[in-house]
């Protein structure tokens, strides 16, 4: 299968490409015929030493010697169009060859865990693991994504051509590619991010998620209208909701974006109905799918009164057409009518559940606002009292207030929105739901009064007559700091009488959410990922210990730096001590395109994280892999090292100043790509460290092709253990645990996107020298000793699917990183030596930034 990807995808995406050559655009044939020669100049220059500059100037001196300034700017904003498009129909040709490059029906699938099934013990096993387990997919709009719904219909329409080796069509897709514009004149609104992500909703997940479930069924020997599981498959979404540091999100925009759900869903049944109704037109039954067609109009467009109240009322009318059809009807064409009922108890009226996100301190800062307005009423109560108090004592003032919370009360806009932001839940539940909206998120969760003062707020406003409170309360823990006290935050909230009580309304189950982004950014690639396992055991055993169900809700990002590469292994390595009852996980940016971008790569990969999260439960006496005492003492003293190396690179006097003097980090909020700010706090405070979003910081070492996130430390620890005569041990670990080989293979991604050679310039600047040969020099032990763990020879051998297609998506945009780096270099420089304006400059490295982003497809 693997040796298959060459002639299916690199062989056909460069006959392909030669279509480029033939379109009628001005001036393309002088730029697809230069484009080449600026490639093999970039490889060969870089590996001769030169810089980005020397590069460019030689390339224009010697093809282009008498174009003026402008002309030779104009020709690379042209090459970055050019190359936009090419990674484009490499992406397409990928996807299109997907099934020809991956086994469908392999490990991983659904159909080898059916097959798996050797007897009626485990295929009950089974079945009772499923009714209580479930994957949930959380689709999050972060500025790693920027095609547009129209961009995304040409890819899809694109892929088909490609499949069926239409010449033709391909070439009509690749012309109106040419002149579709790819990047947004304005910042998207939160709306119009939520509308692109709903995209996916409407053209993949619709039909993906009922696939596999259908395949699931199908392979137990079971029919789909006795199917008793259909929430193993949720669906969760943040545009609208997460206003995390997104100054734009607010109440109005959240419910907005709850209807765009509702309405998108609802029309896709609407589809399916007049369908149906084209198949039973039998006498009994077709007069109510007719009228299923009639109220789901009224639902969509009004009389709002003549349509449906909630899905289970279609349901129900639809299982009495049901019976009609089976008893008179020989049950003709009962299977689509089956299949349309267990979407609709899939999705719906709601399609995905919208959470609701907020950083810790903006509550701090809500009841500050909340408690000096009580103290003007009750005197005693003094907000410099409560101050001084303990955790426990705020935490019972809290819960104890029975007061109206009222928008028209407040002056602060924080507070309104939070006030707002919590009745909007309420509204969205009441029309789409309960399922509708349900969460609440607290980033920056450093304490159970972090999480009680959500809870005292919703108890508040959206309690029920009997005080009960329809809402999961989700603190997230990010830091490494965060991360060891975690266990104890909940045993505190656990032994708080009414969050118990709360918890007890709730079934007992309690989610919390683990960042790896800014887990990964605070403490390194090996210590966040370690820190991390370690706390889930822990919470898993502080929650068992008081009966509740605990779900880990991981915040992942694309790249390995930021929780992301091979998600699927991760979720099949963890151990008993480990609650696994259900699988969550942000999917962001380009990993929502390029894992989940169609039909068939999203059920490949939603089947390999729905049986990764069976396999611990239904094959534990056949595994041997779990990890001893010995094994995770053997990781915490390698986190502990290459955390240690990594602060020593973090606090190095250089680290946030090559950050913002040196890489497009400053050019990330000129991009339009997503509406929320790349740093937390005022711009006028200057860069800090702490106020840097995990995405923007992450994606400028991928733009750097540094990638030092996703790798620091790991060989610098991997050394200082073989000097203890312990790697023989590592080398054991990893053959042993696949844990420990995935976190070394996802590394080797971050490793295998790094071309050092095109910053090798800045060691020219002594101020960055010795910074950067700090960088290098860990990339280099990094890279030695990861191949000598894993007895490789070429990193990633052990995928040569990932190896081939980096290798060809890195040699397609060798040019941006060139002409992106040509131009930090000069703006750099002498301001009197510049050729042209500084806007052009930064223009130039802007526009670059598009095709690296979606070339490397997670970015890292």
């Amino acid at each position: 299968m693997n040796n298959s990807f060459q002639d299916a995808v690199v062989t056909k995406y460069n006959i392909f490409n030669s279509l480029f050559l033939s379109l009628p655009y001005r001036g393309i044939f002088q730029t697809g015929s230069l484009l080449p020669i600026l490639t093999q100049q970039s490889e060969i220059g870089f590996q001769e030493g030169k810089s980005p500059k020397e590069i460019i100037e030689h390339f224009f001196s010697e093809l282009l010697e008498t174009a003026t300034p402008k002309e030779r700017a104009d020709l690379l904003f042209a090459f970055i169009q050019y190359i936009e498009r090419q990674v484009v129909l490499f992406d397409s040709v990928e996807d299109a060859a997907f099934d020809e490059t991956h086994d469908l029906t392999g490990k991983g699938s659904v159909t080898y865990l059916t097959e798996r099934l050797e007897n009626d013990e485990l295929k009950k096993k089974l079945l009772a693991k499923l009714e209580d387990f479930s994957v949930r997919i959380v689709l999050t709009a972060h500025p790693t994504q920027f095609y547009s719904g129209k961009v995304l219909g040409i890819i899809n329409d694109l892929e088909d051509a490609i499949k069926a080796n239409d010449f033709t069509e391909v070439n009509q897709l690749l012309l109106q590619l040419g002149k579709t514009a790819f990047i947004n004149h304005e910042k998207p609104t939160p709306f119009d991010e939520a509308v692109s992500l709903c995209w996916f909703l409407e053209n993949v997940y619709y039909d993906a998620i009922p696939s596999i479930l259908e395949k699931l069924i199908n392979g137990l020997g079971m029919s789909v209208h006795d199917w008793p599981y259909p929430n193993v498959f949720r669906l969760g979404f943040w545009p609208g909701g997460d206003r995390d540091g997104n100054p734009f999100v607010n109440p109005e925009i959240t419910l907005k974006v709850a209807d765009r759900l509702r309405e998108t869903l609802l029309r896709g049944y609407y589809r399916d109905i007049r369908q149906l109704k084209r198949r039973l037109t039998f006498k009994g039954v077709d007069d109510a799918v007719s009228l299923a067609e009639k109220k789901m109009n009224s639902t969509i467009f009004g009389p709002f009164e003549e349509g449906y109240e909630s899905a289970q009322e279609l349901i129900d009318e639809l299982l009495k057409a049901r019976e009609v059809l089976v008893n008179k009807h020989q049950g003709l064409f009962v299977e689509l009518l089956d299949n349309f009922i267990l979407k609709l108890n899939l999705f719906g009226f709601f399609f995905a559940s919208l959470d609701v996100r907020q950083d810790s301190r903006k509550h701090g800062k809500a009841w500050e606002d909340i408690l000096k307005r009580l103290e003007k009423k009750i005197p005693l109560l003094k907000y410099s009292d409560y101050q001084s108090w303990d955790e426990a004592k705020k935490i019972d003032l809290l819960l104890s207030l029975n007061i109206p919370l009222r928008d028209e009360d407040y002056e602060d806009e924080l507070t309104k929105d939070i006030l707002g932001s919590i009745r909007a839940i309420k509204t969205i539940q009441e029309k789409n739901g309960e399922k509708g909206a349900h969460r609440y998120v607290i980033s920056n969760n450093t304490s159970a009064l972090n999480v009680m003062q959500v809870v005292s707020l919703a108890k508040n406003l959206i309690a029920d007559e009997e005080g009960k409170l329809a809402l999961d309360v989700v603190p997230l823990f990010e830091t490494v700091d965060d991360l060891a006290n975690a266990p104890g935050i909940m045993r505190t909230l656990y032994e708080n009488e009414y969050y118990r009580n709360h918890l007890s309304n709730r079934e007992n189950h309690q989610t919390i959410m683990v960042g790896f982004s800014d887990g990964t950014k605070d403490g390194g690639y090996l210590r966040a990922n370690w820190s991390i396992y370690r706390a889930k055991e822990e919470l898993t055993k502080v929650s068992r210990e008081f009966g509740i169900k605990v779900t880990f809700f991981d915040g992942r990002g694309g790249p390995p730096a930021r929780g992301g590469g091979n998600n699927h292994n991760f979720y099949s390595s963890l151990g008993k001590d480990i609650e696994d009852k259900e699988i969550q996980l942000t999917v962001q940016g380009q990993t929502i395109s390029s894992n989940y971008g169609t039909v068939t790569t999203a059920m490949y990969n939603l089947e390999r994280l729905f049986t990764a999260g069976l396999e611990n439960h239904l094959f534990k006496g056949h595994r041997d892999d779990e990890l001893t005492d010995a094994d995770k003492d053997l990781i915490e003293e390698m986190a502990e090292i290459a955390y240690n190396s990594y602060l020593d690179l973090k606090n190095h006097p250089m680290f946030v100043k090559y950050l913002d003097k040196k890489t497009p980090l400053r050019f990330y909020g000129q991009t339009n790509i997503g509406s929320r700010p790349t740093k937390r706090g005022n711009d006028d405070e200057g860069l800090k460290f702490e106020d840097l979003r995990a995405i923007p910081f992450v994606g400028s070492w991928a733009q750097m092709k540094q990638n030092v996130p996703g790798f620091y430390g790991f060989g610098t620890a991997i050394q200082a253990l073989a000097k203890e005569n312990k790697v023989e041990d590592i080398k054991k670990l990893y053959q042993k645990s696949l844990f420990f080989r995935t976190l070394i293979e996802n590394s080797m991604q971050s490793l295998s996107k790094a071309f050092f050679p095109a910053t090798k310039y800045l060691r020219d600047e002594e101020e960055y020298r010795e910074f950067w040969d700090k960088m290098y020099e860990e990339f280099l032990l990094t890279r030695e000793l990861l191949l000598e763990v894993s007895s490789q020879k070429e990193l990633l051998d052990s995928n040569n699917v990932t190896k081939v297609s980096i290798k060809t998506r890195e040699r397609i945009v060798l040019p941006l990183i060139t002409i992106q780096q040509y131009a930090l270099q000069m703006l750099a420089g002498d301001p009197k030596n510049l050729q042209l304006d500084v806007e052009t400059y930064n223009q130039l490295i802007i526009r670059a930034m598009f095709g690296i982003i979606n070339a490397a497809r997670n970015s890292a």
